[in-house]
């Protein structure tokens, strides 16, 4: 029963303007590749060195990658909330109802209070988030003062779940 999932959520970036984005700036330098590198015609009017198109590409293509793997992974259960923000955290970060003294429900500007979206650090007092998109989410307060907003997609379906284990704590 401890182990138990009661909550589980998986958030991925799928705003579309962010892969409109990463799809138009991965065309350009993979045409650019294709015209300079294999087609042997310069690429812009002050071209770089092949060897530089090549891995400054890669590291487009590397980042376009990294935002596709970047995932929000949350789970209630029975012994508390378990989060990971993978590739960030490889495992579960646990966080026991005892560590807690607040946990609720709240909106929030990500732009505003924390910066943006992502894994994002405490600045100004406010803790630290992890979200990847929306404007809601679990607010947790901690015994040491520390704050972690977690993002969710899921607030009503949450809210129920902290409810029937007395875990809301305003």
């Amino acid at each position: 029963m401890h182990n138990e999932i009661l909550f589980s959520e998986t958030q991925r970036f799928k705003q579309w303007w962010l892969w409109l984005i990463l799809l138009v700036v991965n065309s350009i330098f993979l045409l650019g590749v294709w015209q300079q590198v294999i087609g042997g015609q310069v690429f812009g009017d002050n071209p770089m060195g092949n060897n530089g198109l090549i891995i400054v590409t890669g590291l487009v293509l590397l980042l376009t990658a990294l935002f596709a793997a970047f995932r929000l992974d949350t789970q209630i259960r029975a012994g508390g909330i378990y989060v990971r923000f993978f590739p960030f955290h490889l495992s579960y970060r646990h966080y026991s109802w005892d560590s807690l003294t607040k946990s609720y429900i709240r909106q929030y500007s990500a732009i505003t209070e924390y910066g943006g979206w992502g894994l994002r650090l405490g600045y100004f007092g406010r803790g630290a988030a992890y979200n990847i998109a929306g404007d809601t989410g679990l607010q947790l307060e901690f015994t040491n003062h520390k704050k972690l907003l977690i993002g969710t997609n899921k607030p009503a379906e949450l809210t129920e779940i902290l409810t029937k284990l007395g875990q809301i704590k305003q």
